[in-house]
């Protein structure tokens, strides 16, 4: 589906955090200026289309850079053991095996309006290639989706190539994937049977179709095989405007200091982002200890990093919301980090990682914007209350409202 409102001319009467009043003006979906709000000016402006949003604050859209569309909201179909990582993949592959590729879209559908009526306005999502006869039906099911939501939210999908895959047989379906829609390579060669043979069977299969790689990375504590050393050897040789990114990482909390600075060195050559999944790692890290990628160090060695929201009430995690602002409060409590830049790294730098044009109200940015009820609003007061009323404006349309009445 298209965007269904017309393109907004510009905003009237908006806050920004620092309670200064702004009229923003649109141009073909990008942020033209910012300017000191005229009063006399708003009756004019709402006759010719203007929102007016006074007594809202404006803040930039959210962006994902590691979601599961394709098993968002299947807790409840599945049913699986609590806090298990082993047990949680177990519980997905036996349970998907009966999921069509409809299946998968009208749940994949709610998942993604869900965020965005929250907020978010690009998402980068993770697609299983699926079980015999029809591998895959996630792929093409999520690229569907992005159809229906051209105009409204930037969909990018990365083919899951499973780690059972034999490396003989990466190259096939890691083909048919970007076939049927996958835009990049991921995978999770941690849990292969031999980690660094997986790792290059997908860098292989990557380099030979032209494809970017994002990988789950390093998804335990302890004793395992790493594969990061690996995969950014790989990826220093490759064209560096492809797309490249590591997720998870939790390994990387139990690095020494000059562990953790010889890697970041490897990783800036490499060119590779590194995206915390704080909820996720939380829940599923129970039994081990909890790790969320260690973002301050790597952040001050000069990496680039990012957060994402990652599984949305599915096998790997009953919970989640899909509202950017959770992974941000949580990138506070528990990654330390100040709500400032817990909103940065769910905004402008994941923004980043997906390549994306800036966003926001800056001009020359996009206009995606997460305007939320109140005047002044600060960036720790919008992390810390996640305000339910919302207007969400994607490519300058309002493409979501959410209004709240309390009886007093």
């Amino acid at each position: 589906m298209q965007a269904e409102q017309p393109p907004l001319p510009g905003i009237v009467g908006i806050s920004l955090p620092d309670a200064s009043l702004h009229d923003i003006t649109f141009t073909h979906g990008t942020v033209t200026s910012v300017e000191p709000h005229d009063d006399s000016l708003v009756d004019d402006r709402i006759m010719e289309g203007w929102a007016d949003l006074r007594g809202y604050t404006a803040f930039p859209a959210a962006a994902d850079p590691h979601a599961h569309l394709d098993k968002a909201l299947s807790w409840d179909l599945i049913n699986p053991p609590v806090g298990d990582l082993p047990g949680a993949v177990s519980a997905w592959h036996e349970a998907s095996v009966g999921f069509t590729e409809d299946d998968i879209l009208s749940r994949a559908r709610d998942a993604a309006q869900l965020m965005l009526g929250f907020g978010t306005t690009a998402v980068r999502t993770h697609v299983d290639i699926y079980a015999e006869p029809d591998p895959q039906r996630g792929i093409r099911a999520i690229d569907r989706l992005r159809d229906e939501l051209d105009g409204i939210m930037t969909l990018q999908i990365v083919a899951l190539i499973p780690p059972s895959v034999l490396p003989a047989d990466v190259m096939r379906l890691a083909a048919d994937a970007i076939a049927a829609g996958a835009d990049l390579i991921g995978g999770a060669p941690h849990l292969a049977a031999d980690p660094v043979a997986q790792t290059d069977a997908l860098m292989d299969a990557a380099e030979h179709l032209l494809a970017g790689t994002d990988l789950h990375i390093d998804e335990f504590l302890g004793d395992g095989v790493q594969t990061i050393h690996r995969y950014a050897e790989r990826v220093t040789c490759r064209a560096s405007d492809l797309d490249r990114a590591a997720g998870h990482c939790c390994r990387f909390s139990e690095m020494s200091g000059d562990e953790l600075q010889d890697l970041s060195e490897h990783l800036r050559e490499a060119g590779i982002p590194v995206i915390a999944l704080p909820a996720t790692n939380l829940y599923l890290q129970a039994s081990t200890g909890r790790a969320i990628a260690p973002l301050s160090d790597l952040a001050s060695h000069g990496v680039q990093v990012a957060a994402g929201g990652d599984n949305i009430r599915d096998p790997f995690n009953p919970t989640g919301r899909g509202d950017a602002l959770e992974t941000a409060a949580l990138l506070v409590t528990a990654a330390h980090q100040s709500p400032a830049e817990a909103l940065r790294l769910v905004t402008d730098h994941s923004r980043t990682v997906m390549k994306l044009q800036p966003a926001g109200p800056t001009p020359g940015a996009r206009a995606d914007l997460l305007c939320v009820r109140g005047s002044g609003r600060s960036v720790a007061n919008l992390v810390a209350a996640a305000p339910a009323d919302r207007t969400v404006i994607s490519n300058g349309h309002i493409v979501s409202e959410t209004r709240t009445i309390t009886l007093t």
